[in-house]
């Protein structure tokens, strides 16, 4: 597939969302081993989960997910969104916060957005099913789809710093500003930092725009968020290659957009 064709993927047409799938619980994790430090570091420091707040696995996580009621959230949810991917998975995607859809299904990314991702994923080679695991930075949809508040997340914080610890990605995206923030504490735009290369808790972390974004700007002219989103994309999928010693990402620099 030409660097053309693979571009052509970006684009999602609008339609009706098709029927749901309803939320399953995926294999267990199994542990793996430690990826080298990214050059970029950032002196974030996460907030330390109590180790009898710890859970021993991810199911027992999504139990407890399920039936909480620690902030106003739990009152107007439909489902508790925790999870979808492949547990062993070394790339962990981080959204913001449940949407509609996400609400109705108990899925995360399912909607449009959710669509548009996996496109973006499979426009490299990507298994959506096999080589990513996404969660958000809340488990229940704010109202209206508001952005989550410091309250919520922090509330939800630990069920996601026990996700990343329990899963043990090697790559951890970031999407949109919300994701950003509640990982990192960084305070300056998507725009400003993403498509680098960050360091948290000795993870390789990169910050890209949310679908959502892309959704409202389709141009995938140079310089575009669609075009700098396909740059970032393949230079994650050749870090990934690199992770996992698998021969380099090929593609033709050539074609236009």
């Amino acid at each position: 597939m030409t660097d053309k064709e693979q571009m052509s993927l970006f684009a999602l047409t609008p339609s009706e969302v098709p029927e749901l799938p309803q939320a399953e619980e995926a294999s267990e994790a199994l542990p793996l081993k430690k990826t080298s430090r990214s050059t970029k570091a950032t002196a974030t420091v996460a907030i330390a989960v109590p180790v009898d707040e710890q859970f021993a696995s991810l199911d027992a996580l999504r139990e407890v997910a399920c039936n909480c009621q620690k902030c106003p959230l739990a009152a107007t949810r439909t489902n508790v969104v925790v999870e979808r991917g492949d547990r062993n998975a070394k790339i962990l995607i981080i959204g913001e916060a449940p949407g509609e859809q996400e609400d109705l299904s108990g899925l995360p990314f399912v909607g449009k957005s959710g669509q548009l991702l996996d496109k973006i994923l499979e426009s490299v080679g990507f298994d959506t099913n096999k080589d990513v695991y996404i969660c958000n930075t809340v488990k229940c949809r704010p109202p209206n789809n508001r952005v989550p508040t410091e309250v919520e997340m922090n509330t939800c914080k630990p069920y996601l710093l026990e996700q990343i610890r329990l899963i043990d990605p090697k790559i951890i995206l970031l999407t949109g500003a919300t994701s950003l923030k509640s990982i990192m504490g960084e305070k300056r735009g998507i725009s400003k930092i993403r498509g680098q290369w960050l360091e948290w808790e000795g993870r390789l972390v990169m910050p890209i725009f949310h679908p959502s974004y892309l959704l409202r700007n389709q141009s995938r002219e140079q310089g575009s968020p669609k075009w700098l989103t396909w740059q970032d994309v393949k230079a994650i999928k050749a870090k990934y290659l690199e992770i996992i010693g698998a021969d380099s990402l090929v593609v033709d620099e050539e074609e236009e957009f």
